[in-house]
């Protein structure tokens, strides 16, 4: 995104009344000086898009993120190691993570297309170990929102994104056990 286009999306955040702005951490100091005078969050991604960078970069990427403003954080899960049932490497970079964010809100996203639903129970399971605070679904369906709710319990934060919400589809996604909804805003084509 463009820093004109930055600046479109936090005047739409504003008039819409959104909670916040989930930016990549590049952008965080910009996005931070254009919502100064709201109480609009900031939140920083971390480690996007695949999740696969090294966990010390994920946590220098965090600390840099906070400097310029960040107050929510959130963070790739790394997949692949997952995957080869490296559990305790995924654990250690997500606590590394949510000790740098000093009491923040941190989110994790899993992508629920690569993993099994063993692994995604496993991921819940180290994501609430790691001091972390949410769980997070891209294009998530009501099957991602419910295994997610039975996987991290009844009272840990989960978050849908998708882009295709309209009122019905955003009250099925609570019901189902999403605590906070993502949405995309989409800005008109240049010509």
């Amino acid at each position: 995104m463009t820093a004109k286009e930055i600046e479109e999306v936090c005047r739409k955040a504003r008039e819409q009344k959104l909670y916040g702005i989930c930016v990549p951490s590049s952008r965080v100091e910009s996005v931070a000086s254009f919502l100064d005078d709201t109480n609009l969050k900031v939140t920083a991604l971390i480690g996007g898009p695949l999740g696969t960078s090294d966990g010390d970069v994920k946590r220098y990427e965090t600390e840099v993120a906070i400097d310029f403003g960040a107050q929510e954080l959130e963070v790739y899960l790394n997949a692949g190691r997952l995957k080869d049932g490296d559990h305790k490497s995924v654990l250690r970079e997500l606590r590394d993570i949510a000790e740098a964010a000093d009491e923040r809100t941190v989110k994790v996203h899993v992508p629920t297309r690569l993993l099994t639903r063993e692994e995604i129970e496993i991921a819940c399971g180290l994501i609430s170990e790691s001091g972390a605070h949410f769980v997070c679904a891209t294009f998530a369906t009501l099957e991602d929102i419910k295994l997610f709710r039975e996987a991290a319990g009844p009272k840990f934060g989960i978050k849908a994104e998708n882009p295709l919400l309209d009122e019905k589809a955003a009250r099925a996604l609570v019901e189902a056990g999403a605590t906070r909804l993502g949405v995309f805003v989409v800005l008109p084509q240049a010509s």
